[in-house]
C-alpha cells in the first residue's frame, strides 16, 4: 500500500511516497518523469519521520549521506546504475561517460543518462551530481536551476 506527504524543503515543496512503509519515490513540482498524483496512495504523514529528519539534516548542511531504505523500482541496469550514484561523493560530480565506464561498459553513456532521468528519488539518490563530460550542467528532472543551486549548495558556494 502507497502513501505520501508534502514536506517543504529550499528547493520547493517535496512529495514523498513510501509503499508498505519503504520510501519510494521523492518528486519535485514540476519534475520530468513525475508519476501521476493518484499513484502516491493516501495523504499519511507517519511513515516518513526518518526521511524527513535526515532531508532536514542535509539541507542544514549537517548531512552529507543518506542512510535511508530505499524500495527501487526499475530495471536492472537502471537500479545498478542508481546505485552508482549512491557512490558519489558529496560536493563532487562525475560524468556520464565516467558512470558508464564504473559500470564495466564505457559506451553506455547514454544509457546512464536515461536511467539517471528516470531516478525516482532524486536528491537522496543524487543524480544531480551527474554532468556533461566538460563538466557542463546537462538535462535533470528537476530543471537545471534546481541542479545548479543543489550542487552549489554541496560544493559550499550557494548563494541563497
Amino acid at each position: 500500500m502507497k502513501q505520501h506527504t508534502v514536506i517543504t524543503s529550499p528547493y520547493g515543496p517535496l512529495t514523498l511516497v513510501a509503499e508498505d512503509g519503504v520510501l519510494c519515490g521523492l518528486y519535485m513540482t514540476d519534475q520530468r518523469h513525475r508519476p501521476a498524483e493518484e499513484t502516491f496512495g493516501d495523504r499519511d504523514d507517519s511513515p516518513f519521520g526518518e526521511a524527513e529528519e535526515q532531508l532536514r539534516a542535509y539541507f542544514d548542511g549537517e548531512l552529507k549521506e543518506f542512510t535511508l531504505e530505499l524500495r527501487l523500482t526499475g530495471t536492472p541496469f537502471q537500479r545498478t546504475v542508481w546505485d552508482q550514484l549512491r557512490r558519489i561523493p558529496y560536493g563532487e560530480t562525475r560524468s556520464y561517460g565516467e558512470l558508464a565506464a564504473a559500470l564495466g561498459n564505457p559506451a553506455a553513456s547514454r544509457a546512464v543518462g536515461l536511467a539517471n532521468g528516470k531516478n525516482p528519488v532524486g536528491i537522496i539518490v543524487p543524480c544531480h551530481r551527474v554532468v556533461g563530460a566538460d563538466g557542463s550542467l546537462t538535462g535533470y528532472g528537476g530543471g537545471l536551476p534546481r541542479k545548479r543551486r543543489l550542487l552549489d549548495f554541496e560544493r559550499g558556494t550557494a548563494l541563497f
